[in-house]
């Protein structure tokens, strides 16, 4: 499981993270939903390494990340705000890197594009340069990209902003089966509602700090709102 224990961030005088407790458990899709400044962004760049923590520790199947940094990061999957993939390259060529980073023997990272890809309908894109692939597609290769090594557990920051309703469904759905067919954990931040509202469990997170978890139906009622939507606005616009 992913346990994150009194996480805490601050860049100069602003605290962004403030000793955050998380424990995301096997086959969940956990939505983290916040406003723009709450901290999710930086959060995820704590899970994958890029920067340390100032307090806390994280754990990714028992493999502490700040000493045991490449076995916790092998198992983790990806998928960035900004989109990441070699705009040059093609989308095999781009899956094929990335199979060979996690050291997958060449002949296996096949396999799976070939299985992968269709469920996506990215089968019939695999010879073109990314570049002249529409936003959605990207995302698409970029799910694709990031459960190609199977990880245990699968990161998605802010992943379909911009895109258009039927590229945001084929995300979800994807994910919703990945979950369903392999246990795979997610943390899904996003400031979409509607997309929280679909999760097993949603974190609400302010300021740097989880103000409420759990179902969508209880995080609804702890947040005292007639919708998550209104109650989400209501507990994230207060004053300070």
């Amino acid at each position: 499981m992913l346990t994150v224990r009194q996480l805490s961030k601050s860049y100069g005088p602003r605290q962004a993270l403030h000793r955050l407790d998380l424990v995301l458990a096997e086959a969940q899709f956990c939505a983290l939903l916040g406003p723009n400044g709450a901290g999710k962004s930086t959060l995820f760049q704590l899970l994958t390494g890029l920067f340390m923590p100032d307090h806390g520790t994280i754990e990714v199947d028992g493999l502490d990340l700040r000493h045991q940094a490449s076995r916790a990061l092998a198992r983790i999957g990806v998928v960035f705000q900004q989109q990441s993939l070699d705009l040059d390259l093609s989308v095999r060529r781009n899956l094929l890197f990335h199979g060979d980073l996690h050291g997958l023997p060449r002949r296996l990272t096949l396999e799976r594009i070939a299985s992968d890809c269709p469920g996506l309908g990215l089968a019939d894109e695999l010879d073109r340069p990314v570049r002249e692939l529409s936003g959605g597609t990207r995302r698409k290769v970029e799910l694709v990209r990031a459960l190609l090594h199977r990880p245990s557990l699968l990161l998605m920051d802010e992943a379909t902003v911009g895109l258009d309703p039927p590229s945001r469904h084929d995300l979800l759905r994807t994910v919703r089966r990945d979950v369903a067919g392999r246990g795979t954990r997610v943390l899904w931040a996003t400031h979409w509602v509607e997309e929280a509202e679909q999760a097993d469990r949603v974190l609400v997170l302010h300021r740097g700090q989880l103000v409420a978890d759990g179902s969508p139906a209880q995080v609804t009622q702890a947040l005292g709102g007639d919708s998550l939507e209104d109650g989400f606005i209501r507990r994230t616009s207060a004053p300070r």
